[in-house]
């Protein structure tokens, strides 16, 4: 393919990865981020409306996205086919879906993260369908 180049990315497990402690972990959990229960079964998550926006004053857009921590319970997101009990996920565009077959009860937690507050402005509205 002309005018097509590939750059290869190596992320390391421990070199590049940023540590959150039990302070930070508790913190997402109990003052950051909204949560509710995910029940046995299958559970299907999206954005069902909404926007994360990080720019309102200067008439920026917002965009439709939100972070994922899923803990408590053993959960296998149908992406990766791979039991766990805990993991992240993204959530980035209406279209985006998480498919979780949750083998043990788990909490999800749904939060932002950002380096200025201030111009902060929306909200996301996920739904979350037990099949």
């Amino acid at each position: 393919m002309e005018g097509c180049t590939v750059t290869d990315l190596k992320v390391h497990s421990k070199h590049n990865c940023f540590f959150l402690d039990e302070a930070l972990l508790r913190k997402i959990q109990q003052e950051t981020a909204v949560s509710t229960a995910l029940e046995v079964g299958t559970n299907v998550i999206k954005i069902r409306g909404g926007a994360f926006n990080y720019q309102a004053s200067s008439g920026h857009h917002g965009e439709p996205m939100v972070l994922l921590w899923i803990y408590g319970g053993k959960v296998v997101n149908q992406k990766t086919g791979v039991p766990v009990g805990a993991t992240w996920s993204t959530l980035n565009g209406y279209d985006d879906t998480l498919t979780l077959e949750v083998l043990e009860p788990a909490t999800l937690c749904a939060f932002f993260f950002d380096t200025f507050l201030e111009d902060n402005d929306g909200e996301i509205l996920l739904s979350i369908v037990k099949i």
